[in-house]
């Protein structure tokens, strides 16, 4: 059963014959009912085939706005669809980054990591993603690699927190935002080499390490820490974050009526929706309150046509 399922509202599916019917139900939407189902649900497929002329398909069925569960396999020579596995999914609509994007292939199955480094991070980011097909049909034209590509970023969590933002008058709003601005600057004279760059960075982080050991005596760290993007256990997909939320509306699974917050998240300036079960979130969201979770990262790449 993947963990991440009860992020889109299957939280009581505990059983395979549960989550076979589910699968079923995802496949006959988007195969036979040629993706038009009776309750007017959104879902659709997409078809391509290999370098090696196998047929790879996405079946997909949101189940609540822009989440639902996505099947993959293959179709044989009969056209019959052969299930492979599936996956819940958050579809988002920001543009995260516009980094170069680099894709592996997962050893055990036919699905895919992204690697994206940006600058405003501070780490690689890796992610589960979730357009394969497209991405086969490049590969399948020897098309790759594609520059000018654009990453959508979203997550999936089950293990949530609410938390009060810190107060900042406009003048600190524009120092920290002049601060980070020179700090990207330095990052990426950094990353081409510039030794005086690097030597900056390393005397930054040592003043900021020196400030929070003195005032970590007396103030909470959530006090002093705003935002943070950090890789969490040993599933390079996975990440502890702390961020403002920007944006946030209210959801339904339609099927099991599992009620589901959607959330927009700042987090290292970095843009990143996130759903989350209602029963595993420990708090009310709000506009600029903060949200503090484990997620499982997920991307789309737009890949220019």
């Amino acid at each position: 059963m993947h963990r991440y399922l009860r992020a889109v509202g299957f939280s009581k599916i505990k059983k395979r014959d549960e989550l076979q019917e589910l699968i079923n139900m995802v496949v006959e939407n988007t195969i036979l009912n040629s993706c038009r189902s009776v309750d007017n649900t959104v879902c659709g497929r997409d078809i391509a085939a290999d370098d090696e002329d196998r047929v790879y398909a996405e079946l997909y069925v949101d189940f609540a706005p822009n989440a639902g569960v996505c099947v993959r396999g293959e179709f044989d020579e009969d056209n019959n669809f052969l299930y492979e596995y599936y996956f819940p999914y958050l579809r988002g609509s920001h543009i995260s980054s516009r980094e170069d994007i680099t894709v592996e292939r997962h050893s055990e199955k036919e699905s895919y990591a992204g690697v994206c480094d940006d600058i405003k991070v501070g780490v690689s980011l890796i992610f589960y993603l979730q357009n394969m097909i497209p991405y086969l049909r490049l590969k399948g034209l020897n098309m790759l690699p594609v520059g000018e590509t654009t990453l959508i970023l979203s997550g999936l969590s089950v293990d949530g927190t609410i938390m009060m933002p810190i107060i900042k008058n406009e003048y600190e709003k524009q120092r920290i935002k002049k601060a980070s601005i020179e700090r990207n600057q330095l990052l990426a004279q950094a990353r081409n080499g510039d030794e005086d760059a690097i030597e900056s960075l390393t005397l930054d982080d040592m003043d900021t390490y020196t400030t929070i050991s003195r005032k970590i005596h007396k103030e909470d760290v959530f006090s002093l820490v705003d935002t943070y993007f950090m890789p969490y256990g040993v599933e390079c997909d996975l990440y502890s974050i702390l961020g403002e939320i920007v944006e946030f509306s209210e959801g339904k699974n339609k099927i099991s009526n599992e009620e589901l917050y959607f959330m927009t998240v700042e987090c290292n300036e970095l843009t990143i929706e996130v759903c989350i079960n209602k029963e595993d979130l420990y708090g009310e969201p709000a506009v600029g309150r903060r949200f503090k979770g484990i997620i499982w990262l997920q991307g789309y790449i737009n890949f220019p046509m």
